[in-house]
């Protein structure tokens, strides 16, 4: 990066001269005086040259200021990032858009198998209420603008609006096979992955239009997060064990990948909050895979429990929790140490599976999946808080709200 300084300098120039007279005046006194005179106009002259331009020899080095670092431009529309070194700095805890500041807060629980979604006060862990939605919900999604949450009828081929200032269900949009739903980091695009039917369908972040289908050659189109700039995202192929690296702006499939282990299924996609890793979770290989999304080389892959299903950002984008679906723990990530650091246990077992961390990020809040309940668990100590039990196969749970400036979709990631 070339950078541009501006250096202050200081002139030293003579504003005074003084003149020393003796009473008597000869040859060597006038000689002497010459001489001072002399002197004293070639000081001048070093000092302001022809151009009133200070000289080498009289400027005075300044250090330089500091000079801070440049974002990459991201992709047109998207709000600018906040801080090149944490993508998850507007997620900070109790940082509440205007939009959703008013909004009151609920843990919005779809069960796959009751066709409802369940919602919970997490001030008292009671269900408060039980909505009616389509067929099979798998994902609870906020929109890109905050002001609605998306119930994802996977097999209804529906949407289900729900207002998240007053609870209310609205009228369902006609959208075919949305398994999950993300949007384009500009607003402009809702992305549908219609894992059954083997396409990304890119449509009209509000009226749901369809805009663009774009088949896959994968199985299974699953889960995603974007890069950096928002030019790309990574999408993770359930059924066939593979990835994809998509272009946001193009809408096409720039990169596609088979994952090194025999039977991977590649579950939730995370990027590191310093933007050069993808954490992909496998509940079939029981850990994480770790991708340079720029190279989209072969990753590396982590170990981390039985079933790695979810994965959920810490509000001070230090941890990362991964739920094991398969051993009944959540797993914490150390990202400056790039370890793993503890591995919580839910008593009496479990199914941990999606859900989000709460608004003051106090609580880390996940789906039973076979287990019929929800459990909310203490961040700082891996404590269960509550269980509570909920339709059948809860999924896609969703705290509401959350900080952030806008959803890039799924159960909340928000930038």
């Amino acid at each position: 990066m070339r950078r541009a300084f501006r250096t202050r300098t200081r002139t030293r120039t003579l504003t005074r001269t003084r003149t020393y007279h003796r009473t008597r005046t000869g040859p060597r006194t006038r000689d002497l005086a010459r001489a001072l005179l002399a002197g004293t106009a070639l000081v001048a002259l070093a000092a302001c040259g022809s151009s009133g331009k200070p000289t080498a020899a009289t400027t005075k080095p300044v250090a330089p200021a500091p000079v801070r670092e440049k974002v990459p431009a991201g992709l047109p529309g998207m709000p600018p990032v906040l801080d090149p070194h944490d993508l998850y700095a507007a997620d900070r805890p109790g940082r509440l858009s205007p939009v959703v500041k008013d909004f009151p807060s609920r843990v919005y629980v779809p069960n796959t198998n009751s066709d409802t979604v369940t919602v919970i006060d997490p001030k008292t862990y009671k269900v408060i209420e039980t909505i009616p939605v389509g067929e099979q919900p798998q994902h609870v999604v906020p929109s890109w603008d905050l002001k609605t949450l998306w119930v994802n009828n996977d097999r209804g081929n529906t949407l289900t609006p729900i207002d998240p200032r007053t609870g209310r269900a609205g009228r369902p949009v006609d959208v075919h096979d949305p398994y999950n739903l993300y949007f384009t980091p500009d607003g402009k695009y809702a992305v549908v992955m219609a894992s059954l039917d083997r396409e990304l369908v890119f449509r009209d972040a509000h009226t749901m239009k369809r805009m663009k289908t774009v088949p896959v050659s994968c199985y299974g189109v699953n889960h995603a997060d974007f890069s950096p700039d928002g030019r790309y995202f990574i999408v993770s192929c359930e059924f066939s064990g593979e990835l994809l690296k998509v272009d946001t702006a193009k809408m096409e499939v720039i990169g596609r990948q088979k994952l090194p282990f025999r039977g991977a299924m590649p579950q939730d996609v995370k990027i590191s909050p310093d933007g050069k890793r993808f954490y992909i979770a496998d509940m079939m290989a029981d850990g994480l895979w770790i991708l340079n999304g720029d190279t989209f080389a072969t990753p590396t892959f982590l170990p981390t429990g039985k079933g790695a299903h979810g994965l959920y950002i810490s509000r001070d984008s230090r941890e990362m929790y991964i739920s094991n679906r398969g051993e009944g723990t959540v797993s914490v990530f150390d990202f400056p140490r790039g370890e793993l650091t503890k591995k919580w246990h839910l008593p009496d077992g479990g199914s941990p599976d999606m859900g989000g961390v709460s608004a003051d990020g106090k609580v880390l809040w996940l789906s039973g999946r076979y287990n019929s309940e929800v459990y909310a668990i203490d961040t700082s100590t891996g404590e269960q808080l509550a269980r509570i039990k909920v339709g059948s196969g809860p999924h896609g749970l969703a705290v509401y709200p959350q900080p952030g400036r806008y959803s890039l979709g799924h159960t909340g990631i928000f930038r």
